[in-house]
């Protein structure tokens, strides 16, 4: 019989009891900590689903009474299709032939959703910027509105002025018809620095003058990416310090050869080897797919990589907050020197990070996620970077119980 989950309607003291139930443990500090937290993930942790937080939203702005769990499918399904039809919200922001009941079923049964769905449904639930940014960061795990983006751009300031659906199409078309300023886009980043800086020259936006204004600098610069420049700052230079202590970590143990290491020399094969070091290995030698471990639902897309490293560096892929907050984690486990105990280097890189994140409009950390919680309890462990690893092996055993 596999532990009972803790299933009430506050996600983030479910997960906080969980993390204390097993830092508590006796043996916890102990050699078991792997095991103990490898457990507590499988078979305790709760995953919270998009569907799971749109239920609790919209419980608790209806004044539903009771755990939102108690309540049946079909009457949220009302409550969205009477909610759309008041803020005439159509079921899609192009030309659909779904109905909004099969839409809304499917929102509120999945574990994630496209981005663009916790727009639509600022629209149709009557969502405040906080609401909207609040789903985008702890249900999505992604960053709060986009002020790059001129659609987003769009949808934060009907939110922000309590605009609807029709109001949202009236500035699309405008947008659509605006002549590029002369003033590019670039000359906004140079006045304000990074995502934060960008973000309130956004929100400085106070009528539908000032709106196409900033709406014509960012159509001046379309080919800019829409890619967090702040991001991507806090990710080269935790890149770049988890290449020099892997550096002085082969150093102090040289090779046959006795060769030298730089910072230069050290690739992103290196750190993933170093970071999953106990991660089994394929026929090939390359670590064994995710897919693979009994995690994988868990952490399903949070597992560095090569591949990732590569995605980022070549502005591919977006820089991630599982991005920035494992190679944070990595620096913080390789420096046992400066901290007195597991509770300071835990307290310090809680402090640390959210810093990071919340700079890159990320929101700070959020330990109802599998993957950030499974961080907090590395760190707490008398050896990080070994308990992260040996967990990662333990998920790809299947006698584990």
């Amino acid at each position: 019989m596999e532990p009972e989950q803790i299933h009430s309607a506050d996600f983030t003291n479910d997960a906080w009891e969980l993390l204390y139930q097993v830092v508590d443990d006796d043996l916890f500090g102990e050699e078991d900590d792997p095991l103990l937290i490898y457990k507590a993930l499988r078979h305790k942790m709760r995953i919270i689903s998009f569907g799971d937080y749109l239920k609790r939203y919209i419980c608790q702005k209806a004044d539903l009474s009771g755990n939102y769990k108690d309540h049946p499918e079909d009457l949220y399904r009302r409550i969205i299709r009477d909610a759309f039809r008041e803020n005439e919200t159509p079921p899609s922001f192009t030309p659909t032939t779904a109905k909004l009941s099969a839409l809304s079923k499917n929102w509120l049964n999945q574990q994630s959703v496209n981005r663009n769905v916790v727009f639509l449904l600022g629209f149709g639930l009557r969502m405040s910027v906080d609401d909207v940014n609040s789903f985008l960061t702890k249900a999505l795990n992604e960053r709060e509105i986009n002020p790059k983006m001129p659609f987003e751009v769009i949808c934060w300031y009907c939110y922000e002025h309590g605009f609807t659906f029709p109001k949202f199409q009236q500035l699309w078309k405008k947008y659509e018809k605006l002549e590029a300023a002369h003033q590019t886009y670039h000359a906004i980043i140079r006045k304000e620095e990074g995502t934060i800086g960008v973000r309130t020259y956004m929100q400085a936006i106070t009528d539908e003058n000032g709106l196409l204004s900033y709406l014509a600098k960012l159509k001046t610069s379309h080919g800019t990416s829409y890619m967090s420049v702040s991001a991507r700052k806090h990710f080269m230079a935790l890149y770049d310090e988890t290449r020099k202590l892997i550096a002085k970590h082969y150093n102090e143990v040289p090779d046959k050869e006795g060769q030298h290491y730089s910072k230069e020399a050290i690739s992103g094969g290196d750190i993933e080897k170093v970071i999953l070091s106990a991660v089994p290995l394929d026929s090939y030698g390359n670590l064994s797919p995710a897919k693979k471990s009994a995690l994988n639902r868990q952490f399903a897309g949070k597992r560095f990589s090569r591949q990732r490293m590569s995605d980022i560096l070549n502005g591919v892929s977006e820089v991630t907050r599982f991005d920035l907050i494992t190679l944070e984690f990595f620096i913080f486990s390789q420096n046992e020197d400066r901290f007195k105990n597991p509770q300071t280097r835990y307290a310090q890189y809680v402090d640390t990070i959210n810093k990071i994140l919340l700079d890159c409009c990320m929101g700070g950390l959020y330990i109802t996620n599998p993957y950030e919680c499974f961080v907090l309890m590395c760190l707490l462990s008398d050896d990080p970077l070994t308990t992260y690893a040996d967990v990662w092996a333990l998920s790809y055993e299947d006698n584990i119980g």
